[in-house]
């Protein structure tokens, strides 16, 4: 199994969550099966009893499961049915460790954040990772984690630790970083600013994980010589660093990661390039075009004349 982590940094609302699933559909164009685990750090066990004002809209799987709404992204891109144990919160981590201690499974030890929690959050990526989702048996090639939050969170520190000491169990080859960052432009330079991304990748080397591939979040194309700068900075080759500028509908993502070649970049890094093709997205790229060419709203006064 390989594992593609994917983290934030600088601020949240970056598109994490759209990143993530178009990673995923570009591996699963490449001819790779893919499944996605959503990891939340707040202590609620499931999105269920969240207002939707302050978290977006719940999620409701096939199971009955009430998630957040990114794995709704990860069924409609990857066309797969996820289960409840495909998100994972602070809240059911705990409670499964403290049912256990109750239980007595640690004979009497302390039970403490590391090992005890870093180690059911490994033991439940690798047994959710397994699951099939797609209608075939057996696992899947890839699973593409997304991590909430932003790196620095305090509410996630036990999953950036239990996931470095994952990323070194499984082993180089199997285990790939995406940090999705923001390169901002002040309006009075007019220049864009690599400074928030040096910060973040900093952040993250020093809770010991170290980004393979860097998307940025920007308005606009990275220029050349700011690509330089972050490669320079951040230890992240150039041809691994892929802008995600803004676009007119989120379904225009996995071109801009395929026409910059990220699925190469990952799979060099997976080890996946011998048995990977190249990406089968036209269908998808109709799609895409297709929904730029619509304007008409659908809204109430089409309904009241029906």
């Amino acid at each position: 199994m390989k594992y593609v982590l994917v983290t934030g940094g600088v601020v949240s609302g970056l598109g994490k969550g759209v990143t993530a699933s178009s990673i995923g559909l570009i591996l699963k164009a490449c001819g790779l099966r893919v499944t996605s685990i959503k990891i939340d750090p707040y202590l609620n066990t499931d999105a269920g009893t969240m207002s939707p004002f302050e978290h977006g809209e719940v999620y409701v799987l096939d199971d009955g499961g009430e998630v957040d709404l990114d794995l709704g992204n990860y069924e409609r891109f990857l066309d797969i049915k996820l289960t409840r144990d495909n998100n994972i919160t602070t809240g059911k981590i705990y409670q499964s460790v403290i049912d256990k201690e109750r239980r007595g499974d640690y004979l009497g030890k302390t039970v403490q954040v590391v090992p005890h929690i870093t180690d059911a959050i490994q033991e439940w990526v690798e047994r959710v990772a397994k699951i099939p989702v797609d209608g075939k048996e057996g696992p899947a090639d890839v699973c593409v984690i997304e991590l909430g939050g932003t790196i620095g969170d305090i509410e996630s520190m036990p999953f950036i630790e239990a996931l470095g000491q994952f990323s070194y169990r499984v082993g180089t080859g199997n285990f790939c970083l995406i940090h999705v960052s923001l390169v901002p432009v002040l309006n009075v330079v007019g220049e864009q600013k690599t400074k928030p991304t040096q910060h973040s990748v900093r952040g993250l080397r020093g809770l010991g994980l170290a980004p393979n591939i860097l998307a940025c979040r920007s308005t606009t194309a990275l220029d050349e010589n700011v690509k330089a700068k972050l490669s320079q900075f951040c230890h992240v080759p150039a041809e691994n660093i892929i802008t995600l500028y803004d676009v007119s509908n989120i379904w225009h993502i996995p071109l801009l990661l395929r026409d910059q070649k990220a699925h190469e970049a990952i799979l060099k890094v997976l080890n996946l390039q011998s048995v990977a093709g190249e990406p089968c997205l036209e269908e998808w790229t109709s799609r895409a075009e297709l929904y730029d060419m619509l304007h008409e709203p659908v809204g109430s006064d089409h309904f009241s004349n029906l």
